[in-house]
């Protein structure tokens, strides 16, 4: 079987201990100038920019880009329509570089369903102009992220995948200065088990959170803002910040024929 390509900063932690231990784990740590919470299209879009920025400066940053499925695309499943004007901005010779953006969409439905079982098919011409899909492509979001996971590498991006981010980590004066990976080999009943590591601290000057509008690293951060604004001590301390965003729509498709329901 084939290594995966994913490997360089996994195997840096994997080389720690995972002996239990007998007090309070004592946390491994990694440092990088920049973090990425999230290896979707918005992450990997974030660190291939910033990797191709840093190249153009001529300076030297560290990325690293955090995913928590076993590798990049494990856990994105959709089938999209892909917009393809950000790609072609990140790379213009996307399609020399072999991107699985192949099947352009050649005809679409948009159909107002009446039930479960039917329903009408809206005239092209009642459609807003901004919805349909001419010069779109028909993409798996999985290989796709996958490709941009294969370029940010060879943009000199490490990608660290097989941890989940559990906590946001805070400074002395509540700046956030990274993020704490959840704990591996915990048993049924919350105890260690006999392959029990310890969550890892990776800090970063910056942590941008790419997990989607629905994280839980996000929630975090606007509960903590939150409860600052209540106290009155809200200010602008906080290095978070948002990933790119490709612009992914998900629909039904057949070939290259879509359907918007």
């Amino acid at each position: 079987m084939a290594a995966s390509p994913y490997k360089t900063a996994r195997n840096r932690i994997l080389s720690a201990s995972n002996t239990v231990p007998d007090t309070a784990p004592q946390r491994e740590s990694m440092e990088f100038d920049v973090l990425i919470v999230g290896g979707g299209p918005a992450g990997l879009a974030t660190a291939c920019r910033l990797a191709q920025l840093v190249q153009a400066s001529g300076q030297s940053l560290t990325i690293c880009v955090l995913e928590k499925g076993a590798e990049i695309g494990a856990h994105i499943v959709s089938g999209a329509l892909l917009d393809p004007c950000a790609l072609t901005e990140l790379f213009p010779d996307w399609k020399n570089l072999d991107a699985p953006v192949k099947t352009a969409v050649s005809s679409e439905d948009v159909v107002y369903l009446t039930s479960d079982k039917s329903g009408i098919r809206v005239p092209d011409l009642l459609v807003p102009a901004d919805t349909h899909n001419n010069g779109n492509y028909v993409i798996s979001l999985a290989d796709l992220c996958r490709w941009l996971g294969k370029q940010a590498e060879a943009l000199g991006v490490e990608i660290l995948a097989g941890f989940s981010a559990a906590h946001l980590l805070f400074d002395d004066e509540g700046k956030v200065v990274g993020v704490l990976t959840g704990d591996q080999g915990i048993e049924k009943n919350g105890e260690p088990g006999p392959n029990y590591t310890p969550g890892y601290e990776l800090r970063a000057r910056y942590t941008v959170l790419a997990e989607g509008c629905r994280g839980h690293l996000g929630k975090e951060v606007d509960r903590d803002e939150s409860r600052e604004q209540r106290n009155g001590h809200a200010d602008d301390r906080r290095v978070v910040h948002r990933g790119e965003r490709l612009a992914v729509h998900l629909v039904e498709h057949r070939g290259d024929h879509a359907v918007a329901r």
